[in-house]
């Protein structure tokens, strides 16, 4: 383990972005990035022999002309000065022709720079950009689309999952994962985890857990773990900021120590099946991405990236192909079988040979995951989307960044560039900045050929790179706009993520409209809810963002995709049984804009009540001289709407209207027996139905 001399000096210095080459662009896609955002970041500080944990979580307001009001950060770090809490910020930045950006923060501590790149879906990634000559800070991070009515502990309420990883302040490498229910009012409850110290898996006994939201113009908040792990005590906490009510960025703010690791992770909505989880809630095919750090025997510890496709039968039964840069050199693993076991709050246990794995679902084939070993390996694993992927899958314009840097030497990058989908082999050019221990680079030329074989691994492709001094990477694609990737050749790896950059067409693409049909349904009953886009969705689809305001009484998925080259999309709006109406609201995110419809849970509707009795007064009367008074008696009062009770005579002597109506609320009704003159006594039945039940008089009609 590398010893630490704990380095003081300011978090803005740290970021303070001295001698970086600007990058070449003229701001002519700053609407791109317009509205509320929230953002996490992770990195290493220091120099080649001395370096420390450093993570942020923040947000900010940008006006799409380039510039940056309403900034707010959280950091937290190793020793004196790299704890700044709620900190204010403005900024500017400038997005070019390629959807590549510059991006300034300005506070009293000096100004933080970092080069990003936009997505289709109106999100960016970014990365840190102003090391140089060995020393400063190098992360990544991600800026996501906040949907500020979620700013309030009232929207966070339902079920999550969360997961987090980190080091202490020996670098020593740790991770948690779980999931609670949030009851909107700041309390968690049915809380479940586990935690990687060090490498042993410990599952967390919580005994208490609750958070706030405590801003409500930023979105800022907290949340507390109390538990005990392996016998001995622990407490969480943690800082967060509200991307929507679906999901927060959750940065620990505890000091970091040997006994308290930095966490940096996110909590999502948790789609939990009605009865739980089960072994079901596996099935099929899923790409998993994973960053661990291995001793390698020289007694100096090096970053692990692991790639691969786990694909489960839905019956306690896997098989796992994956690729790994492990103590920096490749080893590639086919079809390796084992068992899992899902539990109804959806913690997974998984068996790999000698492996034991532990995940945590947030809906069907998506985990939170973590490797019970000294590797601390973790990170997600994403549904891969259904059907065969060729070179011509890989067809578009991506963004590319390398994720969750393990150590101080990981050259960091953030990239735009354009795939043909060209067969036999598939074409890449763009451009790339870098962010390296030895200073940033912008705009250098990335060019590189690929292979997407059908077989003998769904998704499994190669990359060769042709530009610059070269390399070969593994690929592993989710769908055709979401890949991740290994290098096999970089010493100090990382996952490579890579998502569909915005098109001339997704460039101005935006959410026209949500709208929920039926508007009201019974607890317990659906209803369906479509998305409607400004045209139509580029290759690849458009990915919706999905909430709900109340996920006790209504539940959505966390989005829904609008296919390649349609407008509109649908999805289901599950409901619970209420014990009283309760009004939803649904809301849908993308391009920037937010839309929202309305929903009217209702409490099940008591049994429709019966016709307990008809009775006649007089119950004889003189046939034409007289005339009897009937009464209907439901078991309880009448509906909303009222009843109509019909009724009929057997004898014509007496006649009846054919209906009598009992208003709602009320339990009886009378109606008006009239006779006509007889030859002889005679006697007639009156008869009254409703809902299945009839009821009977006979009224005697005298000569």
């Amino acid at each position: 383990m590398r010893k630490l001399n704990i380095l003081v000096m300011l978090c803005f210095m740290l970021f303070l972005g001295s001698g970086v080459q600007g990058q070449s662009t003229s701001g002519v896609n700053d609407a791109e990035l317009n509205g509320n955002y929230a953002f996490s970041f992770n990195g290493i500080r220091g120099n080649a022999g001395v370096s420390s944990v450093f993570a942020a979580v923040g947000r900010f307001t940008a006006d799409g002309a380039g510039n940056i009001t309403n900034g707010e950060l959280d950091t937290n770090g190793v020793g004196v000065g790299t704890n700044f809490v709620a900190q204010a910020f403005t900024g500017t930045y400038s997005i070019g022709a390629d959807h590549r950006g510059v991006l300034t923060f300005t506070g009293p501590g000096g100004s933080l720079k970092f080069a990003f790149a936009m997505l289709a879906n109106g999100n960016a990634h970014f990365i840190e950009f102003d090391a140089s000559g060995g020393a400063g800070t190098i992360g990544s991070g991600t800026i996501e689309k906040a949907d500020s009515s979620a700013y309030s502990t009232a929207r966070i309420a339902g079920d999550y999952a969360f997961g987090a990883a980190g080091f202490d302040n020996a670098n020593n490498r740790a991770a948690i994962e779980g999931r609670f229910t949030s009851n909107g009012t700041g309390t968690l409850s049915s809380a479940a985890g586990d935690v990687n110290a060090y490498g042993t898996d410990y599952p967390m006994t919580f005994s208490a857990a609750d958070y706030t939201v405590s801003n409500a113009a930023t979105g800022r908040g907290t949340m507390h773990f109390a538990f005990t792990f392996g016998g001995a005590p622990g407490s969480l906490n943690f800082v967060l900021y509200v991307v929507n009510a679906g999901k927060f960025f959750a940065m620990e703010n505890d000091a970091v120590t040997t006994a308290t690791p930095l966490l940096n992770g996110a909590v999502v909505q948790q789609q939990t099946p009605t009865g739980g989880f089960t072994n079901s809630s596996l099935n099929g095919n899923m790409v998993i991405y994973l960053t661990g750090l291995s001793a390698c025997g020289s007694g100096s510890e090096v970053p692990k990236a692991v790639a691969g496709l786990l694909t489960s039968n839905g019956a306690g039964a896997l098989s796992l192909t994956y690729d790994e840069n492990y103590c920096r050199a490749p080893n590639s693993v086919t079809g390796a079988g084992g068992t899992y076991s899902v539990a109804a709050n959806g913690r997974a246990a998984i068996a790999i040979g000698g492996y034991r794995l532990v995940a945590y679902l947030v809906k069907s084939n998506q985990v939170f995951l973590f490797v019970s070993d000294s590797n601390v390996l973790f990170g997600p694993g994403e549904p891969q989307a259904a059907g065969s992927f060729t070179d011509s899958t890989l067809k578009g314009s991506y963004v590319g960044f390398a994720t969750n840097p393990a150590d101080f030497e990981v050259a960091v990058f953030s990239s735009v560039f354009a795939a043909d989908g060209a067969t036999p082999a598939g074409n890449m050019s763009g451009t790339e900045d870098i962010g390296a221990p030895s200073g940033p680079v912008s705009g250098e030329a990335f060019k590189a050929t690929y292979s997407i074989p059908p077989s003998p691994t769904n998704g499994r492709g190669t990359m060769t790179v042709t530009s610059g001094t070269g390399g070969n990477a593994l690929l592993y694609m989710i769908s055709a706009s979401k890949f991740v990737g290994i290098s096999l050749n970089d010493p100090n790896p990382a996952i490579l993520e890579f998502e569909l950059a915005p098109s001339s067409s997704t460039a101005s693409l935006s959410l026209s409209s949500l709208t929920a049909n039926p508007t009201s349904v019974v607890g317990g009953n659906s209803s369906t809810g479509t998305v409607t886009l400004s045209g139509l969705a580029p290759a690849g689809g458009a990915q919706v963002a999905l909430s709900s305001s109340n996920t006790t009484a209504a539940r959505v998925p966390a989005s829904v995709t609008v296919a390649a080259g349609a407008s509109s999309a649908t999805f289901t709006v599950s409901t619970s049984v209420v014990s009283a109406s309760t009004a939803v609201t649904i809301s849908a995110t993308y391009g920037g804009v937010t839309r929202s419809a309305s929903l009217a849970v209702k409490p099940v509707p008591p049994p429709a009540p019966t016709l307990t009795s008809l009775t006649l007064n007089p119950t004889s009367v003189v046939g034409g001289l007289q005339s009897s008074r009937g009464t209907v008696t439901l078991s309880a009062p009448a509906p909303a709407g009222g009843v109509q009770v019909t009724l009929s005579s057997s004898n014509g002597a007496a006649s009846v209207p054919s209906s009598v109506f009992i208003p709602a609320g009320a339990g009886s009704a009378s109606f008006t027996v009239n006779t006509s003159g007889v030859l002889m006594s005679t006697s007639a039945t009156i008869s009254a139905y409703y809902n299945g039940t009839t009821q009977t008089a006979t009224l005697g009609v005298l000569f």
